[in-house]
């Protein structure tokens, strides 16, 4: 059995444009659907949902026939919880709330098994097809990739000290938590909000440092694709639900 290898990462190392979908509903058949949508990379999310580690496994697995990537968000940069994630079969993690070099340093510790970093050996996982992957252990940091949020002013403050760590593939910047940590909380239009993730944008560029980023506004969207962004992220899962109800209930009560 071959090891698979990681599409996603490989796009984006070679500077691809690449959108993406939340998905918050924790049901197979909902992640299911959506993967079939065309997007090339889809979040399950577990940080702001009840998702939790195990329930992941199902969702990953009702990706798989499709070509849309699977991106998974564990809830925090814990070594444990991320090994947990990677030994189920997810090859690119999302980790939320990266705020110091230290913090992007341990969680790419976390990624890789020793003796460049710390994650714990087991060999019958579904990583690793449940044991049938000759040599998975020598082979499976290169298909690792590692994307770190970077959502709070300080954060962004220290730019250039996160992105440059080795074993980082990319930078997420999150419009939410920014908003917040400036002092407008849910104003992720915000001009000085979005200047900011602007200009976060272009000093990754500057750095060659994919940048990505997730915005339901399609006209901010293109901004932050013309400004160097290369995996953006167009809409949640719940909020295109919710919007179609929502109108169609609408104007059939008018």
């Amino acid at each position: 059995m071959e090891m698979p290898g990681n599409r996603f990462k490989a796009r984006l190392a070679a500077g691809e444009l690449q959108f993406g979908l939340w998905s918050t509903i924790p049901e197979p058949t909902a992640v299911e659907a959506l993967a079939g949508a065309g997007f090339d990379w889809m979040v399950l999310d577990t940080e702001h949902t009840p998702v939790e580690v195990a329930a992941v496994l199902p969702l990953l697995q009702a990706m798989a026939p499709w070509p849309t990537a699977p991106v998974v968000r564990p809830s925090v940069n814990d070594t444990a919880l991320i090994k947990r994630h990677l030994d189920q079969g997810a090859q690119t993690l999302l980790i939320p709330y990266i705020q110091s070099r230290a913090e992007a340093e341990a969680a790419v510790a976390a990624t890789r098994y020793p003796p460049t970093g710390v994650r714990g050996v087991a060999g019958t996982m579904r990583a690793a097809g449940y044991g049938r992957i000759s040599g998975y252990h020598g082979k499976a940091d290169a298909e690792v990739c590692l994307l770190l949020q970077v959502e709070t002013a300080l954060a962004l403050s220290r730019l250039e000290d996160i992105a440059t760590t080795e074993g980082v593939d990319g930078i997420f910047i999150g419009p939410a938590d920014l908003a917040a940590s400036m002092g407008r909380p849910g104003q992720t239009g915000h001009p000085e909000v979005r200047a900011a993730v602007l200009d976060a944008v272009a000093r990754l560029g500057r750095l060659g440092r994919p940048a990505g980023l997730l915005t339901q506004d399609e006209a901010f969207a293109r901004a932050c694709i013309d400004a160097g962004a290369r995996f953006v992220a167009l809409a949640v899962d719940m909020s295109l639900l919710v919007g179609a109800a929502d109108a169609l209930a609408a104007r059939f009560r008018a």
